[in-house]
């Protein structure tokens, strides 16, 4: 990484250096030591005129700005309000401030992934490949950025989290470097952006200096994490709670002879588990957090340039984690000649993650569990011992991220030609190694490099011609080519020579005779995977915009794209996008005082969506792995390569077309009351067709699934977006922004016509939502044998189970007597059907307040935490994932009281997951974020200090949540809806900070 700083550091002295040659050559004084202008006497320049000067490109941008709203529905926002949130993440900096923008936070655990759906999910969200193709595109000045691929995932057992750093890559965005975030979220505006595009965009342009004198910015803010409260609980109180089941279902406190009571509860005098339970003292803490970013900008009009560096702390509230981020951005902006413009940027970032010691997440990188028959202790002195055997090895999770482009845009007279070559690169590593007194004696050492790469080239010409004053046309031709790599590393290996040797786990010298040989560890116990994929996009489009007298708008676009994910036959994809605009102020309305615009809108269009994995391209295909139960992949067979059919992945046929996404969108834009009043409201539909599912056949063949084109389903809904100036004093005023979404979603059809399929744990069916849940639905407790149902002597049955008393009374849906999935209903959404953002600003003076609110209504969650808590027995004496108790089982949470008591040894599982029982109200409403600061900058002004921005703030943040879920916070859920318990904390947080403009 040290190379990446080395790099930025003489780019930017180069750059400088280039600046200052440039200017000295063109008559400029760009003399660094003077206090109030980077560039001097510009005035004596004579060629530098308004038609050559950067300020006139930034003045025919936002013209061709506000032109082009009248066609879309674009949310652009500043970020200077954004910025006082300390946020680690662009995520969380997005979170309800954007009408039909959903976040997903599942942790409080700084640098976790954390995902976005713009109106609704695209797809039923099956797995974490799912979910990673439902993202919507970030943009950052141009750059179309690259995400973490989930084909690693094919070689883990479980998708909690991808092998590697699995570090949030939007964390590499320092939004103190950022001017304004747009989202986009119709056709009209994303088609450009072509098939990456497809689920929405969202476009980040970052502060530069066009035009502009010498300028240095200090923002900066310090803070503090605070631990949460929680209620502890010890063995003690476990044998509390589960004697009253015994009670009831017991006659010598021993349900059956083979039963064996945990060992760790049998000993009430054992100090260790049933005494202090004071493990909260090491597992939570208050924690600092702190940023600065510095920039340095300046510039004439003809050449300019911005510089920042910065670096973001942010410990976790729990567990020690945290994430440390430097970062470094320069763009430069310079026209050597009248018709030429040249632009670059490159924007790098170091982050350094301290991740969570879950034993749920270690064990699932194991791919190995250990004795599971006693947790870890509650006390803090033995959990202390733990952790000292924790430190014995280490867990360091790098990720280096880059982006950066090189622009040319070439004006002759109404022609401009725009060409620009675009790069995104991140790699990340992770080298583990627990030491064998946590894993009974068997050490575990693992090595990961990985890296996503992204390279663009995009070439545009357009052409802007006036008719009779009132005929304005701007024609646009396109062409790009998009190449993506995504490539990984993995080696692990058990049982080291001794805890002092943590390295040398792999031998890499090939001119070493035993480099095949890991010095270390036993080769047979060493595996190694690799694995690369690609995706390439060319695409052309044109592009054709005709207004009329400011008053009617059209626009038409015509795309012809080609992926190399796609199959031979079926390579590209057209995709036709229409738009239209009515400015009803300019033709009926001019006259009304009191509305001071009116548009309406509407874009109709299809757009292509590629495919997440290569696989697709290939039809029948063969694969380097074979695999067994506990081991997913092994590239061999008794140490020899073999080629074997894809029976994990599933079976791939022929002719697959492209899926793609057919939108309708209307919308309107109305301000009023002298621009004090901005309404924006759009409804729309988006009909994802001929989407890819797995649907289970040929297992005859050994396949588990056969992999489809054919799944439709659509997102509906309105976005709504009102900001009202309520008061506007000479000394007070009162902002108030408020944004709203409601998105429904129907699954429309499915592949070979079926009406209805099941996969895992999920039920889709035609006609019916896809964001629903599969249960029984639960009706109380039997407490005697007498009320079970009898039909025909035969008592209701569960799978064949005779029902009794302390079991579950589950509805019998169908009336067959007996219970089954049959039984089965779809209930509640996992996605929220109404979400949004409240915000308010008061300003007195020089003080200033602002306060947000963030709500999700109509969401259920399933309280699986809850579920495994009652679920004792079957979690007790297994060596799975399902019995891995963390040290947060020693806290309590939820409501018991809300609980039957039923039969925990009954065969038919009384506390299983698939029911209503466990199916909770998820609405929230959030209290964001309180924020107090005073401008200084007027006062300094007066007394002759020269400086044009001082502010100081301070916030308050998570402040308080009211919602009716008796889990941990509605926010710490996974994409299906389940809460399992293992989110850490979002905790509240207080920060000081300072804004300056020098």
């Amino acid at each position: 990484m040290r190379y990446l700083w080395v790099c930025l550091a003489l780019f930017a002295l180069l750059s400088l250096n280039v600046l200052s040659s440039f200017a000295a050559s063109t008559g400029l004084n760009t003399s660094l030591t003077n206090n109030y202008s980077l560039f001097q006497d510009t005035t004596k320049v004579k060629f530098v005129t308004p038609k050559d000067s950067l300020r006139k490109d930034s003045l025919d941008r936002l013209k061709l700005k506000t032109i082009y709203d009248k066609l879309s529905g674009g949310v652009l926002k500043d970020t200077k309000d954004l910025s006082l949130f300390p946020a680690i993440s662009l995520q969380q900096n997005l979170k309800g401030n954007y009408a039909g923008l959903y976040v997903q936070e599942p942790s409080g655990e700084p640098g976790s992934i954390q995902n976005m759906f713009l109106r609704g999910a695209p797809m039923p969200l099956l797995s974490k490949k799912d979910v990673y193709s439902s993202q919507p595109l970030v943009v950052l000045d141009g750059i179309p950025m690259v995400g973490e691929h989930p084909f690693a995932f094919d070689i883990q057992q479980y998708d909690f989290n991808r092998i590697g750093p699995a570090t949030n890559l939007l964390a590499g965005i320092d939004i103190n470097n950022i001017a304004s975030i747009e989202v986009l979220k119709d056709l009209a505006s994303v088609a450009e952006y072509g098939p990456r595009g497809v689920n929405g965009v969202i476009v980040l342009k970052s502060k530069s200096a066009e035009g502009v004198a010498r300028s240095i910015s200090f923002n900066s803010y310090i803070g503090m994490v605070q631990k949460p409260t929680v209620n502890t609980i010890n063995g003690r109180y476990e044998n509390e709670f589960r004697q009253r089941f015994y009670d009831i279902y017991t006659t010598n406190g021993r349900y059956s002879d083979d039963e064996i009571y945990p060992v760790y509860l049998s000993d009430s005098l054992n100090n260790v588990y049933s005494g202090k339970s004071d493990w909260t003292d090491l597992y939570y803490k208050n924690a600092l957090i702190y940023g600065v970013n510095l920039g340095l900008s300046g510039g004439s009009d003809r050449a300019s340039f911005r510089f920042s560096l910065g670096n973001t702390k942010s410990e976790g509230v729990a567990d020690g984690t945290g994430l440390d981020r430097y970062s470094a951005m320069f763009n430069i902006n310079m026209r050597p000649v009248k018709w030429l413009l040249f632009s670059a940027m490159i924007n790098g970032n170091r982050i350094n993650r301290t991740r969570n010691r879950s034993l749920r997440d270690r064990f699932a990188q194991l791919n190995y569990f250990p004795d599971l028959s006693a947790p870890l202790a509650p006390n803090k002195d033995y959990y202390a011992s733990y952790l000292n055997e924790y430190d014995k090895g280490f867990d360091d999770n790098k990720t280096n991220t880059i982006q950066g482009f090189a622009k040319l845009i070439a004006t002759f007279g109404k022609f401009k030609a725009v060409s620009s070559f675009n790069v995104d690169y991140n790699e990340g590593y992770r080298d583990i190694f627990y030491a064998r007194t946590l894993l009974q004696g068997n050490s575990y050492a693992s090595n990961y490099y990985g890296f996503n790469q992204r390279l663009m080239m995009d070439n545009k010409l357009t052409y802007d011609f006036k008719l009779q004053t009132v005929h304005d046309f701007h024609v646009e031709l396109g062409q790009s080519m998009m190449w993506d790599i995504y490539k990984y590393n993995n080696a692990y290996a058990y049982r080291g020579a001794n805890d002092y040797i943590k390295i040398n786990l792999l031998e890499s010298d090939p001119l070493n005779g035993n480099y095949l040989n890991p010095l270390a560890f036993p080769k047979e116990l060493t595996y190694r995977f690799l694995d690369k994929t690609a995706d390439n996009l060319l695409s052309f489009y044109g592009k054709a915009n005709y207004s009329y007298n400011d008053k009617y708008f059209l626009s038409g676009t015509l795309r012809l794209d080609g992926s190399s994910n796609a199959q031979p036959t079926k390579r590209w994809f057209y995709s036709p996008v229409l738009s239209a605009a009515w400015n009803i102020k300019n033709e009926l309305l001019k006259d009304t005082r009191s509305v001071d615009d009116l548009v309406l809108r509407a874009s109709v269009g299809r757009l292509g969506r590629t495919f997440t994995y290569d696989n697709y391209a290939q039809g029948p295909q063969y694969t380097a792995s074979v695999g067994y139960t506990g081991n997913l992949t092994v590239p061999g067979y008794n140490a020899i390569g073999v080629l074997t059919r894809p029976y994990s992945f599933g079976w791939v046929g022929y002719d697959v077309p492209w899926s793609y996404s057919d939108q309708l969108n209307v919308g309107a834009d109305v301000s009023m009351l002298k621009n004090r009043l901005h309404v924006s409201v759009d409804f729309y539909t988006k009909a994802e067709k001929n989407q890819l599912i797995n649907i289970p056949a040929y297992a005859e063949y050994g396949y588990k699934q056969s992999i489809e084109s054919g799944l439709d389903m659509t997102n509906t809904g309105v976005d709504l977006s009102i900001s009202a100036q309520i008061i506007a004093k000479s000394k007070f005023s009162w902002n108030s922004a408020l944004n709203l979404n409601h998105n429904t979603n129907k699954l429309k059809a499915l592949p070979r016509g079926l009406d209805q399929i099941i996969i895992g744990n999920r039920f889709l069916k035609v006609g019916q939502p896809v964001d629903q849940y599969w249960l029984l639905e639960n009706e109380g407790i039997y407490t005697a044998n007498s009320q079970v149902p009898v039909v025909n002597g035969q008592p209701l049955k569960y799978n064949g189970t005779p029902l009794k008393a302390g079991d579950p009374i589950w509805k019998d849906q169908n009336g067959d007597n007996i219970i089954d999935e049959k039984d089965k209903v779809l209930k509640g959404h996992s996605m929220p059907l109404l979400a949004g953002g409240f915000d308010n600003s008061f300003k007195y003076g020089n003080w200033s307040l602002g306060t947000t609110l963030y709500f999700n209504l109509g969401r259920k969650i399933i309280n699986q935490d809850m579920a495994n808590r009652f679920d004792f027995v079957n979690r007790e004496g297994n060596t799975d994932v399902t019995s891995v108790k963390e040290i947060t089982f020693w806290e309590k949470r939820g409501d018991y009281t809300k609980y039957p008591l039923y039969n925990p040894w009954s065969t038919v599982i009384p506390y299983r997951v698939d029911q209503d029982l466990f199916l909770e109200n998820g609405s929230f409403l959030k209290l964001r974020s309180v924020s107090v600061g005073y401008d200084l900058g007027n006062v300094l002004k007066k007394k002759n200090i020269k400086i044009n921005k001082f502010f100081i703030y301070g916030s308050v943040n998570n402040v308080f949540v009211i919602t009716p879920y008796t889990g941990q916070d509605p926010e710490l859920v996974s994409y299906d809806g389940i809460d399992t318990g293992y989110g850490q904390p979002i905790p509240r947080t207080y920060t000081l900070g300072v804004k300056m403009e020098l």
